[in-house]
C-alpha cells in the first residue's frame, strides 16, 4: 500500500520487480555453495543464523544503495569518485576491484564445476563456456531481456533446492532455532565470515545502485518517491527468496553430510557423495542448479564490474568502447590461472568469500556517509533509524573482521 493509503496495482509492482533479483542471483552464486556446504557439513545447522543475520543486513544495505541511485541518478562508484578526495577514492576503487576479482573466481569456477558435473567437461572448457555465455548475453541482449533471463535462472536454482529439501528430510526441530540463535567459536568464525561475505557482497551493493536506473521513473521528486516504494517491495521479495535458497543449501548439507559424518573437500565430491546418500535425482538437481547459478551470477558480476571500473575512472558505461568490453572479462583472468595451475578450487572458493567480507567495510562506510549527506541526498537522506542501523551493521562487520584476524594470528593461520 502506498504512503497516501492507496493500493499499489499488482501490475505496476510486477513491472518493477527485477533489480533486487539481479542482486539475489549474485548471493546464491557458487561461492555461496562452497561456504554453505562447508558450514552445513562441518557445523550442521549451527551457522544458519549467519544467513538470517546477513539477509537482514542485506535488506537494509541494498535498500540504501538503491536509494542512493534513485536520489542522485548516479551509481555508488560515481558518487564515491565525486565525493571523496582522489587518494581515498582510488583506495576504495582498488579494494572493490580486488573484490570483483574474488567474485569472478567464485562465479567462473562454479560454472566450470557445474558443466563438469553435468556434461563431463574439463574445468577450463566449462570456465571458457561460462565466459562466452556471459559475454554473449551481456553484449547481445537488451537490459530487460537480460533481467528476465537472470530471473529465470534464479527460479530454476530455487526450485532445484526446494526439491532437494523434500528429498533429504532435514531435522526441522533443529533447523528453526538455529536460524535465529547465534553461535560462533574459533573453529567456525572463518566459515561464518565466508558465509557473511558470500551473502552481503560488495559488488552487489555497487550493482544495485546502478541497475535501479533501468526504471526511468525518477525524474521529479514525486516520481522518485514512487520509485523508492516499488524498490522496497522488490528488494524485500528478492532478499527473502535469497534467504530461503541459502538456508536450504546449509540445511541440505547438514542433513546429508553432517548427519552421515562425511567430510567434504570439494563441490565435485559433494555432488558425488550426495547421490548414494540422497539419491541420483538429488545429484542431478545439484549439478543443474550449479550451472545456472554459475552462469547467472557471472552475468551480474560482470555488470557490476563494468560499472565499478568505468565509474571510478570517470568514463561512460558505453558497450561500444574498448574499456567496457575489456571490463566484461578482465577480472576473470585469475580464475583461468587457478584452473590451469590445478589449485584447490574448493578452498579458493571459500577464501574468495572471506576476501569479500574483509572488503565490506570499505563499501559500507562510504555508502553510509553518502546516504547521510543531506546536500547530495535531499529528501532521501538517511534518517536517524536507518543511519543507526547501517552504522551498527558496519560495526558488526568490522568487529567480525577483527575477530577473524585475531583468531588467525592466535592459531597461527
Amino acid at each position: 500500500m502506498a504512503a497516501d493509503g492507496k493500493k499499489i496495482p499488482l501490475a505496476t509492482i510486477f513491472s518493477f520487480l527485477g533489480p533486487g533479483f539481479l542482486v539475489t542471483v549474485g548471493f546464491i552464486d557458487p561461492g555461496n555453495w562452497a561456504t554453505n556446504i562447508e558450514g552445513g557439513a562441518r557445523f550442521g545447522y549451527g551457522l544458519l543464523w549467519v544467513i538470517t543475520l546477513s539477509t537482514v543486513m542485506l535488506i537494509v544495505i541494498q535498500n540504501m544503495a538503491a536509494k542512493l541511485g534513485i536520489a542522485t541518478g548516479k551509481s555508488l562508484a560515481v558518487n564515491i569518485r565525486e565525493y571523496f578526495s582522489p587518494p581515498v577514492a582510488a583506495l576504495l576503487g582498488c579494494t572493490i576491484v580486488l573484490a570483483c576479482v574474488a567474485t569472478d573466481v567464485a562465479e567462473l569456477l562454479g560454472g566450470a564445476i557445474g558443466f563438469k558435473l553435468l556434461l563431463g567437461m574439463p574445468l577450463w572448457t566449462g570456465a571458457l563456456l561460462t565466459v562466452v555465455l556471459e559475454v554473449f548475453l551481456i553484449v547481445s541482449q537488451r537490459y530487460h531481456r537480460l533481467e528476465s533471463i537472470i530471473m529465470g535462472f534464479l527460479g530454476i536454482v530455487g526450485l532445484c533446492y526446494l526439491a532437494e529439501l523434500l528429498i533429504v528430510k532435514p531435522d526441522w526441530p533443529q533447523v528453526f532455532p538455529a536460524m535465529v540463535v547465534p553461535a560462533v567459536n574459533r573453529e567456525s568464525i572463518y566459515v561464518a565470515m565466508a558465509i557473511l561475505g558470500a551473502v552481503v557482497m560488495p559488488h552487489n551493493i555497487f550493482l544495485h545502485s546502478n541497475v535501479i536506473h533501468s526504471r526511468k521513473w525518477g525524474i521529479t521528486e514525486g516520481e522518485k518517491m514512487a520509485l523508492l516504494r516499488y524498490e522496497k517491495i522488490d528488494t524485500l521479495a528478492a532478499m527473502l527468496m535469497g534467504w530461503v535458497v541459502n538456508s536450504a543449501m546449509i540445511v541440505v548439507a547438514a542433513a546429508v553430510f553432517a548427519r552421515h559424518q562425511v567430510v567434504v573437500a570439494s563441490i565435485e565430491q559433494a555432488a558425488v557423495t550426495l547421490k548414494p546418500l540422497a539419491g541420483p535425482l538429488a545429484g542431478l538437481l545439484f549439478a543443474v542448479a550449479l550451472v545456472f547459478a554459475g552462469v547467472g551470477s557471472s552475468l551480474t558480476s560482470s555488470m557490476a564490474e563494468v560499472n565499478v571500473i568505468t565509474g571510478f575512472l570517470g568514463k561512460p558505461e558505453d558497450p561500444r568502447t574498448l574499456l567496457y568490453r575489456c571490463s566484461v572479462f578482465v577480472t576473470a583472468l585469475p580464475s583461468f590461472l587457478i584452473i590451469l595451475l590445478a589449485m584447490d578450487t574448493y578452498r579458493i572458493l571459500i577464501f574468495s568469500q572471506v576476501v569479500l567480507s574483509v572488503q565490506l567495510p570499505f563499501t559500507l562506510v562510504p555508502l553510509v556517509i553518502l546516504c547521510r549527506d543531506g546536500e547530495r541526498m535531499g529528501g532521501f537522506r538517511s534518517g536517524p533509524w536507518e543511519f543507526a542501523a547501517a552504522g551498527l551493521i558496519s560495526a558488526v562487520v568490522i568487529v567480525l573482521n577483527l575477530y577473524l584476524l585475531y583468531t588467525t594470528i592466535a592459531t597461527g593461520g
